[in-house]
C-alpha cells in the first residue's frame, strides 16, 4: 500500500481511481464495510483503491480545543486500512484554508483535478466543505457535472439484546468512545472488530509496584489517546515488531487513591515477562474491565487485591 501525504505530489502516471473519504478513526466495523466496499468497487473497475483521510482531526481546526478522545493513532489507522486491501492512504493536511473550501471548491480541487475520481463511496452521514454544507446528494450532483460517480454506504450496525428486547446500533466512532469511557471495553472491542488498543512509551514511575512485589510498565500516551475509565483491566501486551509475542497484562488505569495520588497513569503488570522495557514502544489490547479504582486502607489490603486481579487475568487470557 502507497502511504501519500497530501495529494499535490501524485505520480506522473496516476489516473482514475475509486475514492472513500472520512477521518475513519478506529477503523471500526462500519469503516470497515465502507472501505472494503471501496476496494471491492475499485477491483471490479480495474482502478486503484483510495483512502482519503485528514490529519489533524477536523474539529480540531474548526473549534481549537474540541479535539475528541482519539481511538488510533495516525500509523495505526494506516496500518489497519492496509489490511483491508487498499491501495493508496492519502493523508490530506486539515488546514484553516482547506476546512473554508466550499462543497464545490474541495471536489474540483482534491476529487477532480488532484485525484480524479472515477467513484466516490461515503458513509451516508457524510457532510464536506465549508460548515459541512455538503452533504451525499450535494456529492451525487457534482459528480454529475464533473464526471464521477457517487453512492453511500449504510454503517453495519448490530442487535443488542437487552431485557428481552433488540437494540439496532449503528457503528460510529462516538459510540466506541463512549463505550471506552465507560470502561466497557468489552462492547468497544465488538464495535471495532479487536480490542481497543494504547500505544505509548514506557517511562519510569515512582518505583511502587516493583516494592509491592508488582513491577509495573507506565506508559507515557499520545496527547489526545482514548483511555478507559479508571478501573483495572485485563490486556494483551505487544512490544512494537513484535505483534506474534501477545502478553497477559494486568492494567490499572487512574490515580492510585491508596497512595493519594493525583496524576492519572496506566500501568502495565506483565504476567510472562521480565524485561527492562524503558524507553520502548507498547501496545495495550484491552480485553475485560475487572473492576473499578478502590482506596484500600493499607498497602498489604492492596498487594491481596493484586493478587486476585493477576490470578483473574491468567484464567481470562489463559491460551
Amino acid at each position: 500500500m502507497q502511504r501519500w501525504r497530501g495529494v499535490a505530489d501524485l505520480p506522473g502516471d496516476w489516473g482514475r481511481c475509486v475514492v472513500t473519504i472520512g477521518v475513519f478513526d478506529g477503523v471500526h466495523r462500519g469503516h470497515q464495510a465502507l472501505i472494503e466496499k471501496t476496494v471491492r468497487t475499485a477491483r471490479q473497475r480495474g482502478l486503484p483503491s483510495v483512502v482519503l483521510t485528514f490529519d489533524p482531526h477536523p474539529t480540531e481546526v474548526v473549534r481549537p480545543g474540541s479535539h475528541p478522545a482519539q481511538l488510533t493513532t495516525l500509523t495505526r489507522k494506516a496500518d489497519l486500512v492496509e489490511q483491508l486491501g487498499v491501495d493508496v492512504f492519502a493523508v490530506l493536511p486539515f488546514t484553516p484554508e482547506l476546512s473554508r473550501l466550499s462543497p464545490d471548491e474541495f471536489v474540483h480541487e482534491v476529487l477532480v483535478d488532484h485525484l480524479h475520481a472515477a467513484t466516490v463511496i461515503v458513509g451516508e452521514n457524510f457532510r464536506f466543505g465549508h460548515k459541512a454544507a455538503g452533504t451525499v446528494e450535494t456529492l451525487r450532483a457534482l459528480g454529475r457535472r464533473f464526471g464521477f460517480t457517487a453512492h453511500e454506504a449504510t454503517l453495519r450496525g448490530r442487535a443488542v439484546p437487552e431485557d428481552g428486547d433488540t437494540t439496532e446500533i449503528t457503528y460510529s466512532s462516538t459510540y466506541v468512545r463512549s463505550c471506552i469511557d465507560a470502561g466497557d471495553v468489552a462492547a468497544a472491542a465488538e464495535a471495532l472488530g479487536r480490542p481497543h488498543r494504547l500505544e505509548g512509551i514506557v517511562v519510569r514511575g515512582d518505583g511502587r509496584g516493583r516494592e509491592l512485589g508488582y513491577p509495573t510498565a507506565n506508559l507515557s500516551l499520545p496527547r489526545f489517546a482514548a483511555v478507559p475509565a479508571d478501573g483495572v483491566y485485563t490486556c494483551w501486551f505487544v512490544r512494537q515488531g513484535r505483534e506474534d509475542e501477545r502478553l497477559p497484562a494486568a492494567v490499572s488505569v487512574g490515580t492510585n487513591p491508596t497512595f493519594s495520588g493525583r496524576e492519572r497513569t496506566v500501568e502495565a503488570f506483565v504476567l510472562e515477562l521480565d524485561a527492562d522495557l524503558y524507553g520502548q514502544q507498547v501496545a495495550l489490547d484491552f480485553v475485560t474491565r475487572l473492576r473499578g479504582q478502590v482506596a484500600f486502607e493499607s498497602p498489604e489490603g492492596l498487594v491481596a487485591q493484586i493478587d486476585d486481579d493477576v490470578a483473574r487475568t491468567r484464567e481470562l487470557l489463559r491460551r
